[in-house]
């Protein structure tokens, strides 16, 4: 069976590439990081503050996006986060300023909650089956875009070209998307979505009624995310601090993370064609989980291991790979009457976590060192391993 159906297979494409580009926007504070802190002399906590405003307005707008795509449709959704985006990365990093700064990546999450919000619910509309492949290979995309901004911008710094050019030539790329979003046939979408809600049978009265599905995906992404992001945010420098890797070094540590993410995003859709969900869920999150713990000991244990390091930056972003698309299906599927309300709140609690979590990191960081700061990740890991499950079993029951 095709991933999706031959009416949508074009807009899917064009949605993967925006994906692709999304993953890289989101990626590149993370690989840029050592060059930010030695060229404007900022110190951790202010560069939590600023990867924290970023996370700000993604979660703000993720959820606010799930009923304006109810009330004004995908196509005005992802147009005003595109925007916003192009608008952000523009300008991000032209002055050392830190309230400039702020500011800026503030506008880079509010553009980045309506492009994954947009995205994810067109994606649960074009996937037929209900196997999930369709979201997984989507989510492949924002992999592919979040290995292939860090690994540029390794290039870039060996050989000494100025790492703020990834910043400006991703905004004219986005600002070029947005004019195909004009094109896409959005209005099949919204069709779909109307007969969804009109012939479900059993499903809650609103996306928040109190089922545990509900929370269960909130909390999972809460966590998830949260780990996703702080790792892909901080494991260049902890690369440097930790193993004394160097800059362009630690840029390629955020490529192997993503790789890693990549090579399970586009291996489970080709590969896999069960519909064991569950357990594939379970499984990628205790990779995930053990891989994080790994690299958090080796900071530790043997810090002149720099490529056993790397084996486990693979390895967590390879067990990162499956947990978040697999989460939005459970709750896309649990609320098929009130997707964009339900799978907003889920990834809003992922927003909620790559705030929280990369700001923890950084005080954690700078009161009692980065290797402890991933120590406290390896813990919210296993942790993940617990959400998930109790999603899975609220999902089966429901």
């Amino acid at each position: 069976m095709p991933i999706v159906e031959k009416p949508f297979r074009a807009m899917y494409a064009s949605l993967f590439s925006l994906f692709a580009l999304f993953g890289t926007s989101m990626t590149i504070i993370g690989a840029t990081l050592p060059r930010i802190l030695a060229d404007f002399g900022w110190n951790y906590s202010v560069a939590g503050i600023v990867i924290g405003a970023g996370a700000v307005g993604y979660f703000l707008s993720v959820y606010a996006s799930g009923f304006l795509v109810a009330r004004f449709g995908p196509r005005a959704t992802v147009a005003a986060g595109l925007c916003l985006e192009v608008a952000g990365l523009a300008l991000f990093a032209a002055t050392p300023s830190p309230l400039a700064n702020t500011l800026l990546y503030l506008a880079v999450g509010f553009g980045q909650g309506g492009i994954e919000l947009t995205v994810n619910w067109s994606t649960l509309r074009m996937d037929r089956s209900g196997s999930g492949r369709a979201m997984n290979l989507m989510h492949g995309a924002f992999a592919v875009g979040a290995f292939a901004g860090p690994f540029v911008i390794s290039l870039l710094m060996r050989a000494a070209l100025p790492w703020t050019y990834i910043y400006r030539g991703i905004a004219v790329l986005f600002a070029l998307l947005l004019v195909s979003v004009f094109f896409l046939p959005f209005e099949r979408l919204a069709e779909k979505a109307a007969a969804a809600s009109d012939s479900s049978v059993g499903r809650p009265a609103s996306a928040a009624d109190g089922r545990s599905a509900y929370w269960f995906g909130f909390f999972s992404l809460f966590l998830y995310v949260g780990v996703e992001m702080g790792v892909s945010n901080w494991i260049a420098e902890y690369f440097v601090a930790a193993f004394g890797a160097s800059p362009a070094a630690g840029s390629f540590a955020v490529s192997l993370f993503w790789a890693g993410l990549l090579a399970g995003r586009l291996g489970v859709p080709a590969l896999y064609k069960g519909n064991r969900r569950d357990t594939l869920l379970l499984g990628a999150a205790a990779l995930m989980a053990v891989s994080v713990a790994a690299l958090a000991a080796i900071g530790y244990a043997a810090p002149s291991a720099l490529v056993l390091a790397a084996a486990f930056a693979f390895l967590s972003g390879l067990g990162c790979s499956v947990v978040y698309p697999t989460v939005m299906v459970f709750v896309g599927g649990a609320f098929p009457g009130a997707q964009s309300q339900a799978i907003a709140f889920a990834a809003a609690g992922g927003g909620i976590g790559a705030f929280a979590f990369p700001f923890v990191m950084a005080n954690v960081a700078a009161g009692w060192g980065i290797r402890t700061g991933f120590a406290a990740y390896a813990v919210f890991s296993f942790a993940v391993v617990v959400a998930c499950a109790g999603l899975v079993r609220s999902a089966r029951r429901s």
